[in-house]
């Protein structure tokens, strides 16, 4: 994907998830408000009928008797007296009735003392706290009133509304993680190009020289000098051998850097499989005399794939069959069908893979620890570049230790 896509995507979607916690907030907000003024409405409605039954159903006023003096403090006018043990019997029997959950406390004003009597804390708790001091100023204008505040109005109003808040809680992790994984890809990006630009360029810088010796190789093969001297000819062979060896590990590390920028391109054609990996072996013979390779395969087969990559699949799949093999290589390639699809069996005699790395032979790079690794030439990038050739063609691939010696790779074509 380009820097520039990857930007638009990366911005339209911060700008998505803070447009959602920016309008959660504010529904968070809206519903505090609106649970507040349901609670106010609550309580109004419950002074009113405590009003009412202090007064006996005789109530002549020009005007509301409860005042919503501040966000958690009431104060209720009554026109005579009334004794506190009726007030608490009320009030608990109005705030049950009313579903209001939440401490309160009430003071009633004394006109021999001018002043506020405190009355009680009356909790939802067994205990009422000690350390609370509540705060009862003095009306001017009334004579038989009492006062009820709510000291945990607020924590009541947000348990209430847990909901909203855990869920923007829950947007607000949501954002942070968004922003943490964009990062880390941002960073991965970043480490994969430099990575891939590495490996080009040092690809390339090896490219010229290779050439070089190649040219230089193949002349100097020619010399007269050289023809006639046996040792000299082993000498010059062993350096086009080596060179040649070496420069198809270049090339396919650049095919690997090649495809991991822009992607495989395929070019599926029908081929006729038996004469197909016939002639591979025949290739493969003549590199490695003394390797033993059998064919079962019926001449009906055919399949469907991209010529070039699929030679190159069998090519990696023998090439580390005879490698990691410490006796004379025996191969069997063989092909059968089911119900499901064409099974590609490639069952070898080399040294086997202990279980535990078996997960990771087609991972870029990687090697299995074994005595004789360190002499067997190769990158790690044979097996990683035929899963992703398999994977492209929508094939699938498995790998198997043999009951006596050796592994088993399968591929498995759908029909």
């Amino acid at each position: 994907m380009e820097i520039k896509k990857l930007n638009i995507i990366i911005t339209l979607g911060l700008i998505a998830i803070i447009g959602i916690l920016i309008a959660q907030l504010l529904w968070t907000r809206q519903a505090y408000n609106l649970e507040d003024k349901k609670f106010n409405q609550t309580v109004n409605i419950a002074l009113l009928e405590v009003v009412e039954k202090l007064s006996g159903g005789k109530t002549s006023f020009t005007e509301s008797p409860v005042q919503n003096i501040s966000n958690d403090y009431y104060v209720v006018n009554i026109n005579n007296d009334f004794h506190p043990a009726m007030l608490e019997y009320y009030l608990k029997t109005e705030f049950n009735r009313l579903q209001i959950k939440t401490d309160y406390v009430y003071a009633l004003y004394n006109c021999h003392s001018d002043k506020m009597i405190y009355g009680k804390y009356m909790s939802k708790n067994q205990e009422p706290p000690s350390d609370k001091v509540i705060n009862f100023p003095k009306h001017k204008n009334l004579v038989y009133y009492f006062s009820i505040r709510f000291p945990d109005k607020t924590t009541y109003l947000i348990s209430s509304l847990r909901f909203w808040y855990v869920l923007t809680a829950a947007l607000i992790i949501i954002l942070l993680i968004y922003v943490y994984s964009i990062y880390t890809i941002i960073q991965q990006k970043k480490f994969s190009e430099l990575q891939r630009d590495f490996i080009n360029n040092m690809t390339h810088e090896f490219k010229t020289p290779l050439s070089s010796i190649l040219l230089a190789s193949e002349a100097l093969n020619k010399q007269d000098i050289i023809q006639g001297n046996p040792k000299l000819q082993t000498y010059t062979s062993i350096i086009t051998k080596q060179s040649y060896k070496l420069n198809n590990h270049v090339e396919k590390i650049l095919n690997i850097a090649r495809n991991d920028a822009s992607g495989l391109s395929l070019k599926p054609q029908k081929i006729v499989l038996l004469p197909f990996i016939i002639e591979i072996v025949n290739t493969i013979r003549q590199k490695n005399e003394n390797v033993s390779i059998k064919v079962d395969i019926d001449s009906s087969i055919s399949i469907i794939a991209d010529e070039f990559h699929f030679t190159n699949i069998i090519y990696n799949i023998l090439d580390n069959s005879i490698k990691y093999c410490d006796t004379t290589p025996n191969i069997l390639i063989s092909a059968f069908k089911d119900s499901k699809g064409l099974y590609l069996k490639f069952k070898d005699n080399g040294m086997g893979i202990p279980s535990k790395n078996i997960p990771h032979i087609f991972d870029k790079f990687y090697r299995v620890a074994a005595n004789r690794s360190d002499e067997i030439n190769g990158f790690g990038l044979g097996l990683f570049y035929v899963k992703k050739i398999v994977q492209q063609h929508n094939w699938k691939i498995s790998v198997e230790n043999n009951l006596d010696k050796g592994i088993t790779i399968t591929l498995f074509l759908p029909f």
